[in-house]
């Protein structure tokens, strides 16, 4: 008969290995620079560039919704594609790293930006701290 013990509880947690290091099955180190960014890292990087969009947009497009979003994604992919990170996270010392496949980095960044703004890609995260937008487009995000 199968006892409760044998089957594990909700509150133990997901289950884990407590020797894996995040990144290491993208080939990434365990710490130090192009390690995995901190959680903590990745939303502040966000708010610094919704911000930058929403001066930008208030100063030049008088604070159009419409224009905010589509100067997020202008920067979003402009600067991803020419320099591997956004303002935002040039300013929390990360950058985005191609980890998987030989695509440009132009067609990684609109799939990541594209899926970011679908919101639960960017909910949903990998054992490796890799959201499912840094998933499908073959990235990882880690420290300079």
């Amino acid at each position: 008969m199968i006892d409760r013990k044998d089957l594990g509880s909700w509150m133990e947690g997901a289950p884990s290995t407590p020797d894996y290091v995040k990144g290491s099955s993208l080939g990434l180190p365990a710490d130090g620079p192009g390690s995995v960014a901190p959680f903590w890292r990745r939303p502040l990087s966000l708010l610094i560039d919704w911000g930058l969009s929403m001066a930008i947009s208030a100063v030049v497009f008088d604070a159009d919704a419409l224009a905010n979003l589509l100067l997020f994604v202008s920067v979003n992919v402009l600067f991803l594609s020419l320099f591997g990170g956004t303002p935002g996270q040039f300013v929390m010392r990360i950058r985005v790293h191609p980890v998987r496949g030989r695509t440009p980095m132009v067609l990684r960044a609109l799939t990541r930006t594209g899926a970011m703004l679908l919101l639960l890609p960017a909910c949903v995260w990998t054992r490796d701290a890799q959201p499912l937008h840094d998933l499908a487009a073959g990235t990882a995000v880690v420290r300079i």
